[in-house]
């Protein structure tokens, strides 16, 4: 089974090559961002929480993150791997994955962690806030805070891979087609 973790800041590309690598690899996509945004489309209560801490940039707590990917594993077990896009975000989530994944008798292969620059992830941000009318891409503030977030928070969950020998950064400017070529390699081996 294959289970791989697409990693990076805000914009760096990690919805656009998780396509990507689902289709080469038949890996099902898990992305924490798609399960809380149709949460907030639910209307539900948990969604109503959701939504005033993703307007504001800030991170949506581990226990509420943890139950909705464990429920979508337990749900979803017969395939070939996940790809998680957008989670761990912290280090006690990078743990509570690698617990949940040993209890299936499966673990995480490989994290892939997307590389760019602040100011090419601020335009990028800018440019799918416009096109896809993400009120979160589009305020100049939340996109630092979100940047900061990832800067402080975040990046630290690379460590916790890169001792465990499992971490391998991808320069992610260039073509669609160049990142994914390097992911690619980074996976085949």
């Amino acid at each position: 089974m294959l289970n791989l973790i697409i990693f990076g800041p805000p914009g760096s590309g990690k919805g656009t090559q998780s396509n990507n690598i689902i289709k080469k690899y038949g890996v099902q996509h898990i992305s924490t961002g798609d399960l809380l945004r149709d949460e907030i489309r639910s209307g539900s209560e948990l969604g109503k929480q959701i939504s005033l801490l993703i307007d504001g940039g800030n991170l949506v707590p581990d226990e509420m993150v943890k139950t909705m990917v464990e429920d979508f594993i337990t749900k979803n077990q017969a395939g070939n791997g996940f790809i998680f896009d957008g989670f761990p975000r912290t280090v006690n989530q990078a743990q509570w994955l690698r617990n949940l994944l040993a209890t299936l008798g499966s673990e995480i292969k490989v994290m892939i962690s997307l590389e760019v620059d602040d100011q090419e992830l601020k335009k990028r941000l800018a440019g799918r806030g416009k096109e896809l009318g993400r009120p979160d891409d589009q305020d100049d503030e939340i996109i630092r805070n979100r940047l900061e977030i990832y800067h402080t928070r975040t990046k630290v969950v690379k460590d916790f891979y890169r001792k465990l020998d499992k971490h391998i950064p991808i320069q992610g400017i260039g073509t669609m087609e160049e990142v994914f070529e390097r992911i690619c390699t980074a996976i085949d081996k």
